[in-house]
């Protein structure tokens, strides 16, 4: 196993869901923490409940004046990041393609990719300097499997995946290590957002059917940090066992 007592870890979207079980599980591993959200209150309660140091830190991602600046800014103690987990991300909406809101797309696409880029690029020449870390990118099986609606959230989950894979080919020599997660249907506040607070149809997503917990991608994910520093895990595809893949979208005449 790599040993990452006393490195510096940040999480993106730290504030609830997969970015609040990432932080929990990389402080368990002896990391500290540099939490990144919208919502302080969020980021104080979690890093309250930490066993290393923490900095809270209110960001919004898709801003990249703001991230250049906060990130080039960062306390002394949480300078030199080793691990980038980049978890921020958004789905709005599940509208066919010419009935959606351009908006939501915007969204999306800022998020998704755009502020994934802004913070990667802040940080990564500081790995490669130091010959040291790790950027796990949280994709989705939606990446690979299409599905009515899906449209541009997919889109931008297949750009995490290339970039992911291209990161890797730039970075062989180094001993910076890039991995691509990609789960399928995990029981977060996502399907709330994407429904923009309709808790009904939010909680229709997961009716039935027993959906992945945030705990268990935070698992895999200080598995992959962990791994001997020879080691690089590309991709994991991880789904619920209740989860499979869909027949073709088939239009009957």
């Amino acid at each position: 196993m790599e040993n990452i007592q006393g490195w510096t870890a940040l999480v993106t979207g730290a504030g609830s869901g997969i970015g609040e079980a990432c932080a929990l599980a990389l402080s368990q591993a002896g990391a500290r923490l540099v939490l990144v959200g919208r919502r302080g209150e969020k980021l104080e309660a979690l890093a309250a409940k930490l066993q290393t140091p923490a900095h809270p830190l209110v960001l919004d991602v898709r801003s990249r004046k703001d991230v250049e600046s906060s990130l080039a800014s960062l306390p002394a103690e949480f300078a030199q990041v080793d691990i980038l987990v980049n978890n921020a991300g958004v789905a709005l909406g599940m509208d066919p393609a010419h009935q959606t809101s351009l908006d939501d797309w915007e969204a999306m696409v800022d998020t998704n990719c755009k502020g994934l880029l802004y913070v990667t690029h802040a940080l990564l020449p500081g790995m490669v300097q130091r010959n040291r870390g790790h950027i796990v990118n949280l994709g989705s099986v939606a990446a690979t499997y299409p599905y009515p609606g899906g449209n541009v959230y997919g889109a931008t989950k297949a750009f995490v995946h290339q970039l992911s894979q291209n990161l890797k080919a730039d970075l062989v020599g180094t001993r910076v290590r890039v991995t691509d997660v990609q789960p399928g249907m995990v029981e977060t506040d996502f399907s709330l957002v994407r429904f923009k607070g309709d808790e009904e149809r939010a909680r229709k997503v997961y009716q039935g059917m027993e959906a992945l917990t945030p705990e268990d991608i935070a698992d895999i994910v200080a598995w992959c940090v962990t791994r001997p520093a020879r080691v690089n895990i590309n991709v994991v595809e991880v789904m619920p066992a209740d989860q499979g893949f869909g027949s073709f979208n088939i239009k009957r005449r």
